[in-house]
């Protein structure tokens, strides 16, 4: 009987310390992704590039009395890129842009010839904003800083983009038979620097529209015939 005693006192004594003792968590195990390549121009052709118009785009914003940021857009962009993946800093690039192709969202009556006329970009007397590359300095695998004299208003200063390749390939065959690239590009200006000064506020107010412009191209560009398959 004292042996049994004994017995079921130990049990009662395992008993108690189970439920005790706070459940274990199983170990989690932290998977890491692997880490995308960045888009690379290694297969793609050596050769002379053009805008696709139907995705190339220029947007620019600026701000209005620091109330909100005005944007507006070109669509009428022309460029024309010489490329040869094994040495992308030698590459050439000129851009044409119409800035009667600028495309605002709900003008005001007359607000678009305003724009096009003396005080702003004077369309008439200057009908296209050029931009042609003078040096390339690559900052990444598929990144770059192009530097090129930007043409506006009649007036020439230097301008840098900082420029993103998003990819591209050589051709596909029966659906896109011409190599086609992509790229995202930013910059910034100042637009009294290319003799655009009306409506910038005076020193300590607000009252007009900013000075500095930020602009975003997008684009893609057709290049080379894709070549048939050797048999």
């Amino acid at each position: 009987m004292k042996r049994l005693l004994t017995m079921c006192a130990v049990l009662s004594l395992c008993a108690l310390n189970l439920a005790c003792t706070p459940p274990q968590k199983a170990e989690q195990k932290t998977e890491t992704a692997p880490a995308s390549a960045a888009p690379s121009v290694a297969n793609i052709p050596a050769g002379d590039y053009k805008t696709d118009p139907a995705h190339t785009s220029l947007t620019f914003s600026v701000s209005h009395m620091s109330f909100s940021h005005f944007t507006a857009r070109f669509t009428g962009i022309d460029a024309r890129l010489k490329l040869d993946p094994a040495h992308p800093e030698q590459a050439a690039l000129a851009v044409a842009i119409d800035p009667h192709s600028l495309d605002l969202n709900n003008p005001p009556k007359g607000f678009h010839d305003e724009l096009m006329g003396k005080s702003f970009f004077d369309a008439a007397a200057f009908p296209k904003i050029t931009f042609t590359s003078t040096r390339i300095t690559m900052t990444g695998a598929n990144t770059a800083n192009v530097t090129g004299d930007l043409t506006l208003h009649g007036v020439t200063h230097p301008v840098t983009l900082a420029v993103t390749f998003n990819g591209g390939y050589p051709g596909l065959a029966g659906y896109d038979p011409n190599a086609r690239i992509g790229f995202s590009a930013k910059g910034t200006l100042k637009r009294s620097q290319f003799g655009m000064g009306y409506g910038i506020p005076a020193p300590g107010t607000t009252m007009g529209v900013e000075d500095e412009v930020d602009f975003t191209i997008e684009t893609e560009m057709t290049g080379p015939a894709l070549k048939p398959k050797e048999t």
